[in-house]
């Protein structure tokens, strides 16, 4: 178990990281109206929403890779309060927002992997090891 932890916590870093990017090229398009690579901006969501979608996606990110390079202690709880308000901001976009069958399938998805990952960073020995140095 102690391997996959530990490959876990690797992706968790990887993924902050495309949040961070994503996150930040999301921002870019908000604010400038010109697509990064591909068009990032959901025309299905008011503005607003789309503002903390990417301010939360900028943020899960960021504060992850900070937290995991400074070993922070709160780490684990910074996270679950990021991923619960991604959740809410999920279950907003995908019922009030969404036509496509498939977004229930996402956000399923997106639900088990908050509650997988905020699990994993309080309970898994590789983590607590991380982040109590």
């Amino acid at each position: 178990m102690g391997i996959a932890s530990k490959i876990y916590l690797v992706l968790l870093v990887i993924y902050s990281v495309i949040m961070l990017i994503w996150g930040l090229a999301g921002f870019f398009e908000y604010f400038s109206g010109i697509k990064p690579l591909i068009k990032l901006q959901n025309s299905a969501y008011p503005s607003g929403v789309q503002f903390v979608h990417w301010l939360l996606i900028s943020l899960t990110g960021g504060v992850f890779l900070v937290c995991y390079l400074m070993h922070w202690n709160l780490t684990p709880y910074a996270m679950i309060l990021l991923f619960s308000n991604l959740a809410v901001l999920c279950t907003i976009e995908t019922f009030d927002f969404m036509s496509d069958q498939w977004s229930l399938k996402a956000y399923i998805t997106e639900l088990i992997f908050y509650v997988g990952s905020s699990l994993f960073l309080i309970y898994s020995e590789v983590s607590k090891a991380h982040f109590s140095s």
